[in-house]
């Protein structure tokens, strides 16, 4: 008869969509995991429709996955009431669009593990809204807010961009001297949110240097060239420095969301506002050590 265990390991590879992916979360091997996925559905059922694609749920799937979401989120609750007077323990994972989960991220959570070392936490950074109706992640930070779902939405913190580029090139008074410098951004057809066109509110002809990462884009820009970049990034690359500051002003929020679910959860609300607090405090931190000088900006309780 199926256990817990046993709907650990489906809930596992259906989130994951192959044994492959789903074998590092487990920490079992793709052959054991395929047994028990075999044994589970000699029980139930078919719950897997396999194709070299990797696993897709069968509707039986769909409706067992619905079912161990809601006994895991149980689960989770029971948990928590063990873990309300102690330090926070278990696995997180948040996810996060990778400027914020490169450049902010991992000097927050190093300080909230600090403070529970029974914790781990799991960082997912995608070019792309992570799916927490899925569970993909157990949190999700996004630069908009999501207008659909059962989802809670709490803003986290403003931050800054601005126009970047090497410190050894002539640095333009107009937009006009851009001319000519190529123009490091996103890919165009690749954006997933709206708030990240920012060359698009520039009105910018074409980028020449374009990636779907923030990462490799201030990478790119270390190369030579022009573009966008956040404020709290710029610490991490002292070659660059901020041009027509008093032009090209952009301002754009983090928002924290959960699964509405979760909103019972003491562990997760816990973890929540000390990531709120953490973000808040490194953008502030990170934009001071940029330069910017006309202190932070407002943000909301």
């Amino acid at each position: 008869m199926a256990n817990w265990d046993d709907m650990r390991i489906f809930l596992a590879v259906a989130r994951a969509e192959s044994l492959s992916a789903a074998a590092p979360i487990l920490k079992l091997d793709p052959a054991t995991i395929s047994r028990r996925i075999a044994r589970l559905e000699a029980e139930t059922g078919p719950l897997f429709l396999k194709s070299p694609q990797g696993y897709a749920l069968t509707d039986l799937g769909t409706r067992m996955r619905d079912r161990a979401v809601e006994a895991e989120a149980a689960l989770t609750l029971a948990l928590d009431e063990g873990q309300a007077a102690q330090g926070l323990t278990g696995q997180i994972r948040i996810g996060a669009p990778d400027g914020c989960a490169n450049f902010l991220l991992p000097q927050v959570v190093a300080a909230i593990c600090a403070e529970n070392p029974g914790l781990e936490v799991q960082i997912l950074a995608l070019p792309r809204v992570v799916n927490l109706s899925k569970r993909e992640a157990d949190l999700a930070i996004t630069v908009s807010p999501p207008d659909a779902g059962r989802l809670t939405v709490q803003k986290m913190t403003d931050y800054r961009l601005h126009l970047a580029m090497r410190r050894d090139m002539a640095q333009p008074t107009r937009m006009a001297q851009l001319k000519g410098i190529p123009v490091v951004g996103y890919i165009p057809d690749m954006i997933f949110d709206r708030e990240l066109d920012y060359l698009g509110d520039l009105g910018a002809g074409g980028v020449q240097r374009a990636s779907n990462s923030v990462a490799v884009q201030l990478q790119m820009l270390r190369q030579g060239g022009v573009g966008i970049v956040h404020d709290f990034a710029l610490p991490f690359a002292p070659e660059l420095t901020r041009v027509l500051e008093d032009q090209v002003a952009l301002t754009r929020s983090f928002y924290l969301v959960r699964h509405a679910t979760d909103r019972r959860s003491d562990r997760l609300t816990r973890f929540a506002t000390a990531l709120v607090h953490g973000v808040r405090a490194e953008v502030q931190r990170l934009e001071r050590a940029s330069g910017l000088t006309d202190g932070p900006l407002q943000d909301d309780a």
